[in-house]
Formats: C-alpha cells, structure tokens, sequence
C-alpha cells in the first residue's frame, strides 16, 4: 500500500535559523513545530514534459539518453538556441505497446508537436458528440417515430415546496433537498351535504393514518339520513393507513346501501362494524412467502366509531378508542359522551380500581383493548340509540382530539356555537384547537347536525 511521503527534519530552524538535529520535533531556541510542512513558495511555474538535461546537466543517478531503461528518451535543444520555450513531447512520441504486446499505430505517421500555449499538453482525439449505448436502441434506426398516446404521459413533475426548486420524484421527496412534499391525506377536508368532516396528520407523525367516510341519503319514508365513519388505523401494527381507509370506505358503503332499505339504524350500523371488519380482516390475506418472512407482524388493524342521524334516533356505533360526543345547540344544556373506550384506562375505571383522571394520567391509558383485525380477540360491536329533545351537533372523533378536549364539557366549550349550521367550519376549529394543543397524534372529526336537515340524498 502506498504510503504518505514523511518530510525531512531540517538543519536549521526556518523561524530562528538555530541547528536542530535531524529527530527534532521543536526548535529548542524558539520552539518552533518542526513537524510543520514549510508553506509553498508563491510562484508555482510550469514545468514542460521533457526528457532529463544532458550529461553535464546529469542530476546524480540519473540516467543519460537511451542508456538503461530500453527507451529513446529525446535529447532537449541545446542552451541558447534561442528558443524561448523547450521543445513539448507529446506521450504519442514515445513507443508503446498494447496488452497484446502489439506496437500502438504502427505505421501511423504522427503530426509535428506544436508548441502549446502553456507548459503541458495532452492531444487526444475529438469525442463524438454522443457515445454508442452498451444495449441497442430498441427503435431501429430511420423508422418513423410513432406518438405516445397523451395518458401514458407522467403528470408534470411538480416543484418542492420547501426549496421552490428541486423536483419531486414518485415517492413524494424532492431530488433536490430530500423534503418530504405533502400527501393527499396529510390534510383533507370534506363535506356531503349537512355533514362535514377534516382530518390531519397532525405535527409529530409522518403520515396521517386516520380516515373517514360522510354520507347522505333518504330513508323509504323520504326522511333524510346522514352519516359519518372514523376510523384511527393502529400505529404498532403493519399499513394502519390502508386498514382505517378500508374500514371507513366499508362501513361507508354499508349504511349508504342498508338504510335506504328500510334497515332500522342501529341495526343498520352494526352490520356497516361488520363489514369494516371483514374488510380490514381481508388486507392480512398475504401469502405464506410473507408470514414466513416475518411471522411475528401484526395484521393491519384500527379503531371505529360512527353515527347515523335519521327519524329522530342518533345511533352512535364503535370498536376501540375513537369516540361520539353529543353538544345541543343550548349550551346551558348538558352535553355528554356517547361512547365507552375499549382501552385498559376504561376497563380499570369500570372495575373500580382507578378513578377516571388516575387512569387516563397512567401511560398505559391508550392500550386499546378492541380493534378491527385479523388478530382481534374477538370482534364484539357496540352500538348505542338516542332520542335528543332538543337540537344539537354529533362529534364523531379520534383520540388526536379528544385528548386535548377530554370531558363532554370541554369539547362543548371548544366547538363554536353555531356548528349545527356551519359544520365544515367547526370541524376545522377543532381540529385547529388539538394542532394548538401540540398536535401530537393524527386528528380527524367529523360533525353532524342533529336533526338532520331535508337535503337530496347521495353521498361524498
């Protein structure tokens, strides 16, 4: 391996001029560094590629023309001719041979070295403008290039909004600064007619795995009916992104297809658990290859809850952690919570050993207990109906919320007043106040009005 060449000791200090001895790290006079490099002179001349002086010049042990090393080395002009440069020699004026011990262009007569403007000179060929490709073009040369079809074009590549000038690749970062761009579901904002809804990735989390489904329609009498789906996807088990948007997307379609039918609603939304289920059951069909790989992962699991308004009824149905609140319009009036957690904070103040703020202040609050999943326990849906005498909103939300406006009287004094009417615009005060509060987790809320205004059915 080669090796750094060590500089010599000099005789003298170069800072005092003192003697030093050769093994001298510092001058004993000044204490100069004697390890130190010296600076390089300023002036740096160019040196021209030419053979060593001739005898007489000889520095010692050097070799004079032709002698030793097999090569005609070409003398230097004489001193004094007169010439105000030294003759260049081109690598080309030296035989050589090739690894096959061929000489290199034999018989190829080479062109008079002209002096170059400065000391060095490598001549090589002109490049081509392009080079030939390891692999053939496919396109054979002189066919008429046939036109793409327009929808087998890329989208545009769209600009990094950090840097304002890198390109986004196709997993979302920009080539130039590696910024993560923003993700279709890292905010999202819906409305179906009375019903509305906003999820947020929130501030500490890199993707948002929360999602959510509205809809709105008539029951066979012609009454009007909305609903809301939120499903908050488990962080500790595999793709929570894709198992709480099939579970809404299911659920969704479920209540949209059952109570047009005549379905009674809370019958209608235990079903609509069931098929969230089975959905989220169908995302852990991977093949053996897979579990095998890796046979400790979790299957994709998350959380439910949702809320049918119709025929006066406000049916409420959950599995996990996310949870329904009910504010009426008069705030004098008790606002209350429609959902119990299947969480371990829940089940110890159920049992009585821990009082509700004991429980949800320990860090084992948030272990839920219930889930949609291959690997649930067991799938048990719960579903709840209520007659409210008076106007009023249904909060359907995650745990990203709720934990910066706990109690239902919190969550009352956080909504505006006059959500029943401008839901879409309540949903984002609320999901406002938890990117206030620290914005730790996703955080997705839907808000419906109760009664359910007449509106023309469908779904969004």
């Amino acid at each position: 391996m080669s090796q750094m060449p060590q500089q010599a000791a000099p005789a003298t200090c170069p800072s005092c001029a003192e003697p030093v001895e050769p093994d001298d790290l510092f001058c004993g006079a000044c204490g100069h560094d004697l390890s130190v490099v010296p600076a390089p002179p300023q002036d740096h001349p160019t040196l021209t590629m030419t053979g060593p002086p001739a005898p007489g010049g000889l520095d010692a042990g050097s070799p004079e023309p032709g002698s030793g090393d097999g090569v005609d080395w070409p003398a230097p002009e004489p001193s004094g001719s007169g010439s105000t440069s030294p003759k260049t020699h081109l690598p080309t004026d030296l035989p050589g041979t090739d690894s096959g011990g061929h000489p290199l262009h034999p018989g190829v007569p080479r062109p008079p070295a002209e002096p170059p403007s400065s000391g060095v000179r490598f001549d090589r060929p002109a490049e081509p403008e392009e080079y030939p490709l390891q692999a053939p073009d496919p396109r054979a040369a002189g066919e008429t290039p046939v036109p793409e079809r327009a929808e087998e074009h890329a989208q545009p590549a769209t600009t990094c909004v950090a840097c304002r000038a890198g390109r986004v690749d196709s997993d979302g970062y920009c080539e130039n600064c590696g910024h993560a761009q923003p993700r279709e579901r890292d905010h999202m904002e819906r409305e179906s007619g009375p019903v509305a809804a906003v999820s947020d990735r929130g501030l500490r989390h890199h993707r948002n795995e929360d999602s959510f489904a509205l809809g709105h329609t008539a029951l066979p009498d012609g009454s009007p009916a909305t609903l809301a789906v939120v499903c908050d996807g488990v962080s500790s088990a595999t793709r929570p992104d894709e198992a709480s948007a099939a579970a809404a997307r299911a659920a969704g379609d479920s209540l949209l297809a059952a109570l047009p039918r005549g379905t009674h609603p809370q019958a209608a939304m235990h079903e609509a658990i069931v098929a969230a289920a089975q959905a989220v059951n169908a995302l852990a069909g991977e093949p053996d290859a897979a579990r095998e790989h890796d046979p400790h992962q979790n299957a994709p699991a998350c959380t439910i809850v949702s809320s049918v308004v119709a025929a006066g009824l406000l049916v409420v149905g959950w599995v996990g952690d996310s949870r329904a609140y009910w504010v009426p319009d008069d705030r004098t009036a008790p606002p209350a919570r429609l959902t119990e957690d299947d969480s371990w904070a829940a089940q110890m103040v159920a049992a009585g050993l821990m009082n509700e703020a004991e429980a949800y202040a320990d860090e084992r609050a948030h272990a839920i207990t219930g889930w949609l999943g291959a690997d649930a326990y067991e799938l048990d849906p719960h579903t709840a109906s209520f007659k409210p005498d008076r106007p009023g909103v249904v909060v359907v939300c995650t745990d990203g919320l709720w934990n910066y406006a706990e109690t239902a009287r919190e969550m009352a004094e956080t909504i505006p007043a006059d959500a029943a009417v401008r839901p879409l615009h309540s949903a984002r005060v609320l999901v406002g106040h938890a990117l206030d509060g620290g914005g730790h987790d996703n955080v997705t809320v839907a808000v419906l009005p109760f009664p359910a205004p007449s509106q023309g059915a469908g779904s969004a």
